[in-house]
């Protein structure tokens, strides 16, 4: 039964997108069928292939290893912070970011990521049919996240066309940094946060393009998909101090962020309680989120608790739910670990559309930021039917 309900929330879910699209007419559906398929065999193969769960285990215990090391550094300094029963969150999972930003920045500059990222790109535009700069786009955003990906990539911004670069910012709202994947590994499941990542490349692309599809001739996306010009580069322990700096700034920010929501949202249910003292935020996000929960889980109990996470992660952001949940995942059942997990694994949440209103409008145009308002709505929509597909197909397959 609960298969056959996941299988029918996945017809939903592209129903929605294509019954709102802004040109269905144009929808490229044998592309979109590709990558659904495409989709598919993702999740099978790391969840249920041998090989692809060897795989998913093998990239978490490197990333585990490299925690490791980063807690030997932050107990260098801290020793009272680490070497305790229980570490908190700031310890536990933003301070390893210190080594971590630095380590991913480090293989952006001898050329490695670069390297990886352009030639998945161009091998998921080979398999799907996908133009091949939103190809990259895809593969790179889920390195770099915003307001990175949107930094480096300015110059082909710029040279897109209006709607083009609308499709580009709806990719956006799906982001997650690599560097930011040790963090949620010490929150969450590591296996379901891996497994995310690659179905998050693939539903941001094939969302972007039945909400808001754009032809692309092929002459137009070589002259768009061009390789940048060598800049003269940092020395590098120049290079490596502005990253730690920034690894510092980003530590702070995500600290500030989880303490202004989480009060935020407790002031929130305060008022609330004024009012009724059954009333609270959380409940009344699960009453709007409860039909999607239902159909990644039709436990009515597991339904209702995972709704209430999820309208949580739209208004705060994923950390925030994360930090709520951790106490309770042992207590879950794998399937409502698992699409719980997949579902918080990504920056889509509406404080992420401002970010990106403000990185584009510093990028392109008048007539494109214009163009990017008036169509946020299918931002914030493709941002949640992406995370519903992936945590979808991820629960496809683990019961």
């Amino acid at each position: 039964m609960s298969v056959i309900v996941n299988v029918i929330g996945l017809i939903i879910f592209l129903a929605i997108a294509v019954l709102l699209s802004n040109d269905r007419r144009a929808i490229n559906k044998i592309t979109v069928a590709k990558l659904f398929a495409l989709n598919i065999f993702v999740g099978w193969f790391l969840i249920s292939f041998s090989i692809g769960r060897e795989f998913i285990v093998a990239v978490g215990e490197i990333f585990t290893s490299i925690i490791a090391i980063a807690y030997e550094g932050v107990a260098f300094a801290l020793p009272n912070w680490v070497n305790v029963p229980q570490m908190n969150f700031v310890t536990a999972a933003l301070l390893p970011l210190l080594m971590i930003v630095p380590l991913f920045d480090i293989l952006n500059y001898v050329g490695i990521m670069p390297f990886v990222i352009k030639w998945i790109g161009r091998g998921l535009s080979f398999v799907t049919g996908a133009p091949k700069f939103e190809s990259f786009y895809a593969v790179e955003m889920v390195v770099l996240g915003n307001p990175d990906v949107e930094a480096v990539s300015a110059e082909q911004l710029k040279k897109v066309s209006n709607r083009r670069c609308v499709t580009l910012a709806i990719m956006s709202m799906s982001c997650v940094s690599a560097a930011m994947i040790g963090a949620y590994t010490q929150m969450m499941p590591a296996e379901f946060i891996l497994t995310a990542i690659p179905l998050n490349v693939i539903n941001a692309l094939m969302f972007a393009h039945i909400l808001f599809p754009v032809p692309v001739t092929p002459e137009e996306d070589d002259a768009v998909f061009i390789v940048k010009a060598d800049e003269e580069k940092l020395p590098f322990f120049n290079f490596l101090g502005n990253s730690i700096i920034g690894a510092g700034k980003l530590v702070f920010i995500v600290t500030c962020m989880v303490i202004a929501f989480v009060s935020l949202a407790k002031l929130i249910n305060a008022g609330l309680a004024l009012i009724n003292p059954a009333i609270s935020l959380e409940a009344a996000l699960g009453l709007v989120m409860f039909p999607f929960a239902w159909l990644l889980t039709p436990d009515t109990a597991e339904a209702f608790q995972l709704a209430q996470f999820m309208g949580t992660k739209l208004v705060t952001n994923e950390f925030v739910v994360m930090l709520q949940a951790q106490p309770m995942m042992e207590n879950f059942s794998r399937h409502l670990q698992c699409v719980l997990t997949v579902f918080v694994t990504s920056f889509a949440n509406l404080g992420t559309v401002g970010i990106l209103l403000g990185t584009f409008n510093g990028i392109v145009d008048k007539d494109k930021n214009e163009l990017i308002s008036r169509n946020v709505k299918y931002m914030i929509l493709s941002g949640i039917l992406v995370s519903l597909m992936s945590a979808g197909i991820a629960g496809l397959f683990t019961r």
